[in-house]
């Protein structure tokens, strides 16, 4: 496996694979890789000659300073899993790298419909900093597909939507959610949790399960469903910040009739801010 930290370097061997005619895929990430990852590296090479990885802790879509400081970096332990598991390139750009002129001059893209709801809501900026970096990414890479993870549900949908809009060139694939033996979705942040607090945060899938049973036996009052499982979270130790039920294409709130859903929700759970989804398909 090859590391490069420069685009010069990352075009270089890019043009290469394109001249012997190497389909290649792109699994953009911020590093302290898990299983998760791992399967969307896996799900990449099955469907390209070449798989090239990103790390790239990318400061324009973090709103919180100590956020940012406290994301775990591991590039070598990362670096040996990516390297078992056939990885062709991993791209480990610096900031000065990504943003040359600095964050405050840089041109930003912004995806309207997908930015202001849900995690948009309560973290400012975030998506466009989203965007702005999978955009440069894939200008930079040029790649036949990238794989995203399903645990970040909006963020895929985003993506896909950007990709729509401005006439990209490339596929986007999303890969399932993978998940501790307690439900708990994979999470870099997971890290952040007690021995205890991992058994806790089971509640959260536990939760989106309970309110994909009640729907698909005919229940429909969206809103107390949404009531009962804030309080149940609430109950359970978690600060919650939302649980919705969504058209599953759109993120729309859902309504009477939508037959694909996507139930999600974001809590804290001490230190860790957690993410989870579940589909709930009707038709």
């Amino acid at each position: 496996m090859q590391i490069v930290n420069s685009v010069s370097a990352l075009h270089a061997q890019v043009k290469a694979w394109r001249q012997q005619k190497q389909t290649i895929a792109l699994v953009p990430t911020m590093g302290n890789l898990h299983q998760g990852h791992i399967s969307l590296v896996k799900h990449a090479k099955s469907v390209a000659d070449k798989v090239i990885v990103s790390i790239f802790v990318n400061p324009l879509q973090f709103d919180d300073k100590d956020d940012l400081s406290a994301y775990p970096k591991t590039l070598d332990a990362d670096s040996q899993q990516l390297g078992a598991n056939n990885c062709d390139l991993l791209f480990t750009p610096t900031v000065e790298e990504m943003y040359p002129h600095g964050m405050t001059a840089q041109t930003t893209v912004t995806v309207p419909g997908m930015d202001d709801k849900l995690c948009g809501q309560n973290r400012p900026g975030h998506f466009d900093g989203v965007a702005t970096v999978v955009t440069k990414l894939f200008n930079m890479v040029q790649a036949d597909i990238a794989v995203f993870g399903e645990k970040d549900y909006q963020q895929l949908l985003l993506i896909k939507k950007m990709v729509a809009d401005l006439n990209l060139a490339i596929e986007i694939a999303g890969g399932p959610t993978f998940r501790e033996p307690n439900g708990l979705a994979m999470s870099s942040r997971n890290q952040y949790l007690t021995e205890q607090q991992r058994e806790q945060a089971a509640e959260l899938h536990r939760t989106l399960l309970s309110i994909q049973k009640q729907i698909v036996q005919g229940e429909r009052d969206y809103a107390l469903l949404q009531q009962q499982a804030l309080e149940r979270l609430q109950d359970s130790g978690f600060t919650p910040e939302y649980v919705d039920i969504r058209c599953a294409d759109n993120l729309e709130l859902a309504k009477e009739g939508d037959r694909e859903l996507r139930i999600l929700a974001a809590a804290r759970l001490g230190k860790a801010r957690l993410i989870d989804n579940v589909a709930c398909n009707l038709a």
